[in-house]
C-alpha cells in the first residue's frame, strides 16, 4: 500500500480545524471545563470535533431513537440528544451517578433533559430488555472495552434498516498495532475490530477521528 494520505494533527492545525467547524457552545464549554475539572479521568470525555460529528450525523439520518452506552459526564449524550427529530429519544446506560450528575446539569441548561433517559445499571442488563424489534437507528458504543463485543452483539439485532452503530476508541492510543501490549482492554479493542470484520451481516468503515471511530450498518 501507498503512504497514508492523512497528514496528522499538530496542535496548530486541530486549533484550525475547530475553528473552522462547529465549535462547542456554552453550554459545551461549561461541560467540557466542569470534566477537566474532574482531573485525569476527562481524558474519557470525547472530542469537540467528534461531538459535532455526531450532531451532524444524527440529523442526517433522522434519528427517532438512540442508544448510548457508557455515558461518563454525558458530552456525547447531548450531541446526539441535539440532532433526534421531534419526539426522538436518547437511552443512556452508565453506572456512575456522580459522573452522569455533571451531564444531568448540562442537559438541563441546554433544553434536552426530557429527551433522554439515563438508566444506571450494567449497560448490558439494560440492553437485554429492550424488545427484539429492530428500532434502534443509532448506537454509541464508548464504554469498557472487554464488553464491546456484548454490547455490539445486543445492538446489532435490534438496529433498525438504516440504523447505524459507532463505536469508540478503535485505534486505542495505537496500542492495537503494539504487539508487545497485551492488557485485557488492548486485547478486545483487538479482538472486538477483527470481529466487526469478519460480521457477513454488517459493513463498515473505521476513521481516524480522535481515537478512532468505527461506524457499522447493515449489509444489504
Amino acid at each position: 500500500m501507498s503512504d497514508p494520505k492523512g497528514i496528522g494533527l499538530t496542535s496548530g492545525l486541530h486549533e484550525y480545524l475547530l475553528a473552522n467547524g462547529s465549535a462547542p457552545d456554552p453550554v459545551q464549554q461549561s461541560l467540557i471545563a466542569a470534566t477537566v475539572a474532574l482531573g485525569g479521568v476527562a481524558g474519557m470525555q470525547i472530542a469537540p470535533e467528534q461531538g459535532a460529528f455526531m450532531t451532524f450525523l444524527t440529523r442526517a439520518l433522522g434519528v427517532r431513537y438512540a442508544v448510548e452506552v457508557g455515558t461518563f459526564t454525558g458530552y456525547s449524550a447531548l450531541a446526539i440528544a441535539r440532532g433526534l427529530t421531534p419526539g426522538g429519544r436518547l437511552l443512556c446506560c452508565d453506572v456512575s451517578e456522580q459522573w452522569t450528575s455533571v451531564g444531568r446539569a448540562h442537559w438541563e441548561q441546554a433544553g434536552v433533559a426530557d429527551l433522554i433517559d439515563l438508566r444506571i445499571a450494567p449497560a448490558v442488563e439494560t440492553l437485554r430488555a429492550l424488545p427484539h424489534t429492530p428500532h434502534i437507528d443509532l448506537a454509541f458504543i464508548d464504554a469498557d472495552k472487554v464488553n464491546y463485543a456484548a454490547y455490539y452483539h445486543e445492538i446489532v439485532e435490534r438496529l433498525s434498516p438504516n440504523g447505524v452503530i459507532l463505536v469508540d476508541n478503535v485505534l486505542w492510543s495505537g496500542k492495537v498495532i503494539d504487539a508487545s501490549v497485551n492488557d485485557p482492554e488492548t486485547v478486545a479493542v483487538r479482538s472486538f475490530n477483527e470481529m466487526v470484520v469478519a460480521d457477513e451481516r454488517v459493513e463498515s468503515v473505521m476513521l481516524p477521528i480522535s481515537d478512532g471511530l468505527t461506524l457499522i450498518r447493515r449489509a444489504y
